[in-house]
């Protein structure tokens, strides 16, 4: 973990209310994995005085601009417009000066490159899948990924999944893009086709809860993300709590989002409690 003073190299509207920001940052690439976040910091005035959570899309590097220099490392967020912070981000523009924290959090173990490796992605919640997957192939694994939205502009960077090798499957709820219908509905029929398949899934709650029932009828691993808002990023203000498997009055069980996840093993969490939530932040206001 490491904060860093630096600036914008740019910052570009994607789809409508989705922006991508590429941000200095050397030597942020060897510290980060997939599925870890940075917190990010909007103030240009006194409100909003706290830091903004985001998933790390990718890290990478710029070529120098001069013979002899070395290239420009960078990391690269996208976020959804939702609130004020988010909306002071989207004014930025280049060489403007940023604070970030990061990375930090626990991501994704990709250990394992057995079977079949689907992910299952929603809207902005597809931010983190990207690292993923890159390790994945790079790994040699067969990774499929299933992109849900509730219309085609919730559909992000479908061109970059592939040119990985990445085989990507498209639903939207109104049918603007891909197959019409719920992300989860083509998640069971992958299931049924590769039985000892891994699920990775980053979304809504209402769509992580319904892929954990899937997943738990069909007895398959499954890792998610949650899209907890968070006000610190390292577990002292206790904001971010989720209940924990096994959690009651008499023994309770909490996890700290942003530092015992923000990637869980289902199986470690309470979906009763989970399930009542709608969190669906667009990389939190």
């Amino acid at each position: 973990m490491k904060n860093y003073r630096t600036k914008i190299i740019s910052n570009q509207e994607v789809s409508p209310g989705y922006f991508r920001m590429k941000i200095l940052a050397p030597g942020f690439g060897d510290k980060a994995h997939p599925g870890q976040f940075i917190m990010f910091r909007v103030q240009r005035s006194l409100p909003p005085l706290l830091r903004r959570p985001f998933g790390i899309f990718r890290t990478g590097f710029l070529p120098a601009d001069c013979d002899g220099l070395p290239p420009i490392e960078f990391v690269e967020i996208v976020y959804k417009v939702v609130g004020r912070g988010t909306g002071i981000m989207a004014e930025l523009h280049e060489g403007d000066k940023v604070e970030l924290l990061g990375p930090l959090g626990n991501g994704f173990d990709s250990t394992s490159c057995d079977g079949e490796k689907i992910l299952v992605g929603g809207g902005i919640g597809l931010i983190p899948l990207y690292m993923l997957a890159s390790e994945f192939i790079a790994n040699g694994c067969k990774v499929r990924l299933l992109m849900g939205g509730r219309t085609r502009e919730d559909i992000l960077f479908v061109t970059e999944f592939e040119r990985l090798g990445v085989q990507t499957y498209v639903s939207t709820d109104d049918g603007s893009l891909g197959e019409e219908g719920f992300v989860t509905q083509v998640l069971e029929r992958k299931l049924l086709k590769f039985p000892d398949a891994e699920v990775y899934a980053c979304g809504p709650m209402p769509m992580l809860s319904a892929v954990h029932t899937i997943c738990s009828d069909n007895q398959t691993p499954l890792q998610v993300s949650l899209e907890e808002s968070m006000a610190c990023g390292v577990g002292a203000c206790l904001g971010c709590v989720v209940k924990g498997a096994g959690h009651t009055e008499e023994n309770p069980s909490y996890l700290c989002s942003c530092k015992v996840g923000p990637v869980f093993k289902s199986q470690y969490l309470d979906w009763s409690a989970l399930g009542q939530k709608n969190n669906d932040c667009g990389g939190c206001a």
